[in-house]
């Protein structure tokens, strides 16, 4: 059996379709599928009125017949289909300007013979760029604080300052990443470039990105507390073996990521990777400084272009080169620091170093060669008593 309120709901909200309406009002209400044509109509019809009806207070101070006619009839809609509405549980507010000025006019509104404006009638002022009908239960009013921030100075790489401040509405610690004012213009199109990067990026350890200031040059990330260097250097006497394990599956998950998405990160290092840290000891690996990054389908790369990045294979010729292998040699060294906390490459006889020369091969041919399979040789390490750093 069909739900009573369903089909009047369903009724109410089809009467208005065959109602013309001006995209001008429709707009206002796009976000409501149910009701919005509805709304819309009784907006602009109501807009329409008050216009005509703040004329003539100017003027003849006399409201025609007809028109008064369809403004006593379209007050009564109004309210029939809010408390139609609301008899089913549906709140909808109608902005307290209006409400007061339908309460005005339909106490000098008349069926026949015109309407004498009254003289004390005050001018309604028409609201054309927001709604006039809201589904309160639907919305989700932000409060904006006016509050500056106090930005503070967390890093500094060669081309741009790191910044963190906390939120005022939200109360969260946010960082922002600003160029330096000494960018040339191809500087800066990486940039932007690594912003819309970051943008479009959605993993769990690849740092997040929110906005784009283009007068500042800046924008808005995601915090992290500290490097992954800065991290386990803190920690290397007390970080088990199962602990470095995790740090690094999460580094290369965030490579492999990447990877998929046909991008070469081309700067990799302890300090273009991030840590989040959580109450309880849970870190989150971020990867981050997508400056250099390259899209592999792309041909922005010039053949001249100056190899940068902090680790860089030695046997790279040229950036235009550049592979996921030569990605994978830096990927070994942050791998060693990883699980030894030295910056010197590990070179015990056990199974995580054994990784670790695949990865730096002088010969790329025996090189890993794709992330997903260095992967599964780190999924298979174990801890053994001989694995804590000395």
């Amino acid at each position: 059996m069909a739900d009573p309120t369903e089909l009047m709901l369903k009724d109410l909200a089809q009467s208005y379709t065959e109602r013309q309406v001006s995209n001008a009002f429709l707009r206002l209400y796009a976000d409501d599928t149910q009701f919005g044509r509805a709304f819309a109509s009784i907006h602009e019809r109501l807009n329409g009125h008050f216009e005509s009806i703040n004329d003539r207070a100017g003027t003849t101070r006399h409201y025609w017949a007809d028109s008064s006619r369809e403004m006593i009839t379209l007050c009564k809609e109004t309210d029939d289909i809010l408390q139609s509405l609301k008899s089913v549980g549906i709140e909808v507010r109608l902005t307290d300007t209006y409400a007061a000025a339908i309460e005005n006019c339909q106490s000098w509104l008349t069926q026949s013979g015109g309407s004498a404006v009254p003289d004390d009638f005050e001018k309604i002022k028409i609201i054309k760029y927001e709604p006039i009908l809201s589904r309160p239960g639907t919305e989700l009013h932000l409060k904006k604080s006016t509050a500056r921030p106090r930005l503070q100075l967390i890093g500094e790489g060669s081309y741009a300052h790191v910044f963190s401040f906390i939120d005022p509405d939200y109360g969260i610690k946010f960082a922002v990443k600003r160029a330096k004012k000494n960018m040339d213009e191809r500087d800066l199109h990486r940039f932007r470039q690594e912003f819309d990067i970051l943008k479009r990026l959605s993993f769990p350890y690849v740092v997040e990105v929110y906005q784009y200031d283009a007068t500042r040059h800046e924008y808005k990330m995601e915090f992290c507390e500290a490097t992954l260097r800065d991290y386990i250097k803190r920690r290397n006497n007390m970080l088990p073996f199962a602990a470095r394990k995790r740090i690094a599956l999460q580094f290369l998950y965030g490579i492999n990521y990447i990877h998929t998405k046909d991008l070469l990160h081309r700067d990799i290092s302890l300090q273009n990777v991030l840590v989040k840290t959580f109450d309880g000891g849970a870190v989150l690996v971020k990867l981050s400084d997508f400056g250099l990054a390259k899209d592999r389908t792309s041909e922005y790369t010039r053949t001249k272009t100056e190899m940068r990045g902090t680790i860089r294979d030695p046997l790279l010729v040229s950036f235009k080169e550049y592979d996921a292998r030569n990605e994978i040699y830096s990927i070994g060294h942050v791998l060693s620091y990883i699980f030894t906390g030295k910056e010197a490459l590990m070179s015990q006889a056990d199974a995580a170093s054994d990784i670790v020369r695949k990865c730096v091969a002088h010969d790329v041919a025996n090189r890993y060669q794709t992330v997903r399979g260095l992967i599964g040789d780190v999924e298979k390490l174990e801890a053994t008593p001989t694995d804590a750093p000395a």
